[in-house]
């Protein structure tokens, strides 16, 4: 049994890494696919034989020499950067007052044609009001995009979506998101932006649900944000499609700044992540989960709105905004 254990390990850790290899691999495409074409044999051929322990080592030792090439690999903020994430986000926090660098509120034609804008906008967390998550579905219902929004009652809304940092001319491949291909981003947006791209010009469809949390969570929350930013801009780190997405991030900096959310297979199939804080009475509960989420689509409301200036109160136009918890 144990023998037959040890294969089983041997034969995981040779697929991974000759999946590391095909995505992340030295070399252009030909060598990294000859060298994981190359492990994949020698896993086969091992295989093939009378289970050896001996064999398993040698096959678990390659594999684990293969990961630790793929764990040298190191993040950077120094490439060429595809226009949307061309410049991360910085804050500087004095106090109450916030000033968030390079927030993105580009006015898109289609995906492809856009204004650029980059900003510089100023917040008191003296006054925010509100905190809100989007869930976006472009696909499958199990999975979404989520984004982050706080709001202030100046009126002023600042969103955070988690995303990867793609190059000019790189395509979002989720197999290859868990190989260190992306590295990661916070982007701070505009929510006539970063929503609108979604619901207007991307067509996904999109639910906005205001959070019950206390003031002080909300601004813990929020502080953890930025710095995570900032310490992006010191430290660039690697998006992973299982540990470092725009939901498991959430939860860690939840985690980080003193929330709990339990874990649960509904952080990986995100699309029921609405019903859990539902069910957790993180959202509002004066009706049934069914007509909230029916209330919280958004997409007609925001193509009716166009190019209000007011976006973010046109979405949420009839919704339950229940305050922060006092």
């Amino acid at each position: 049994m144990i023998r037959v254990l040890l294969w089983l390990l041997a034969l995981g850790l040779a697929a991974w890494g000759a999946a590391a290899l095909w995505f992340a691999g030295p070399g252009g495409s030909g060598l990294r696919g000859a060298l994981a074409a190359g492990l994949v044999l020698a896993a086969l051929v091992s295989a093939a034989q009378r289970p050896n322990a001996r064999a398993a080592l040698a096959l678990a030792a390659l594999s684990a020499a293969v990961f630790a090439c793929w764990g040298s690999l190191t993040a950077s903020n120094t490439r060429d950067w595809q226009p949307d994430v061309a410049r991360a986000p910085t804050a500087v926090i004095d106090g109450d007052l916030v000033t968030v660098k390079n927030v993105r509120n580009f006015r898109y034609r289609s995906e492809t044609d856009y204004d650029e804008r980059w900003e510089e906008r100023h917040f008191d967390l003296a006054k925010l009001s509100g905190q809100d998550i989007f869930f976006s579905h472009w696909g499958s219902p199990l999975i979404a995009h989520t984004i982050m929004s706080w709001s202030f009652a100046d009126g002023q809304h600042l969103a955070v979506s988690i995303e990867t940092r793609k190059e000019n001319g790189e395509e979002y491949s989720a197999v290859a998101g868990f190989f260190r291909q992306y590295e990661l981003i916070y982007i701070a947006a505009d929510e006539a932006d970063v929503v609108k791209l979604r619901t207007n010009v991307r067509g996904e469809e999109v639910y906005v649900y205001r959070l019950r949390v206390r003031p002080e969570r909300a601004r813990a929350l929020l502080l953890g944000y930025l710095d995570a930013m900032n310490e992006l801009e010191r430290e660039p780190a690697w998006y992973n499609a299982l540990t470092t997405n725009c939901t498991t991030t959430i939860r860690q900096r939840v985690m980080h700044s003193g929330g709990n959310v339990p874990l649960s297979w509904k952080l990986l199939a995100n699309g029921y992540l609405p019903e859990l804080l539902y069910e957790r009475g993180t959202l509002d509960t004066g009706l049934p989960f069914a007509e909230l989420k029916e209330l919280s689509q958004i997409n007609q409301r925001a193509r009716d709105a166009g190019d209000a200036d007011d976006f973010p109160a046109a979405i949420r136009a009839g919704l339950p905004l229940p305050p922060l918890r006092e």
